[in-house]
């Protein structure tokens, strides 16, 4: 372990706060008989009735109600029929609120992920399908509770310090320009997984 699970009060807060704080937290998928895990490098935050870029800014449905639960759980959706997202439940008594994972450096179980995505090398986790195939993170895991350490979970790793945290836009919204203009989206100064385009302020390590 990376230390310890992350419990649910962790979760329970602004998501903007979240969204920055979850960067250098370790995501763990344990499959059977294997272990994966990556460092969280990338996030973005997305709130609810007054975030027009969220899947909550128009209420609860049936693709977004776990989104609308308890913090600490997990939101998978899909897009494109294709591809999955994992977010993580922040927020609380009644506020939607969650964190996209845009981006993860490997940990541990490298090969597997390797096999999963068809290739090797760098490009496995830099963006938030890439990262749930790498994982097989997929729909069945929606509303998975984080707190059990039972299929997924976060723990503690290394929280950032605020000089190596880069912040801008956050990555393909069509909303109005109020949305797109937030810099909700948080990433990890320097680091090669990072997606891209990169944050604005984002500079390469040498």
């Amino acid at each position: 372990m990376v230390g310890p699970i992350l419990e649910r009060d962790f979760y329970a807060r602004d998501i903007v706060t979240l969204a920055r704080d979850l960067l250098g937290r370790v995501l763990v998928r344990e499959l059977p008989g294997q272990r994966l895990s990556g460092v969280i490098v990338e996030t973005e935050a997305y709130g609810g009735a007054d975030d027009a870029g969220s899947h909550a800014f128009r209420g609860a449905t049936r693709r977004n109600r776990s989104m609308f639960g308890p913090p600490g759980h997990a939101y998978v959706y899909r897009i494109y029929g294709v591809h999955h997202c994992l977010n993580l439940v922040g927020e609380g008594d009644g506020r939607p609120g969650a964190v996209l994972l845009r981006a993860l450096r490997p940990l541990e179980g490298l090969e597997e992920m390797e096999r999963r995505r068809g290739r090797h090398g760098d490009g496995l986790t830099n963006g938030p399908g890439k990262l749930c195939q790498a994982l097989a993170v997929n729909l069945g895991l929606d509303g998975a509770d984080l707190c059990r350490g039972v299929d997924l979970w976060l723990e503690e790793g290394e929280p950032v310090a605020a000089p190596l945290v880069t912040s801008g836009p956050r990555v393909g919204l069509g909303a109005d320009d109020a949305a797109r203009r937030r810099p909700w989206r948080f990433a990890l100064q320097g680091d090669a997984a990072v997606s891209r385009p990169r944050p604005p302020n984002w500079r390469p390590n040498r």
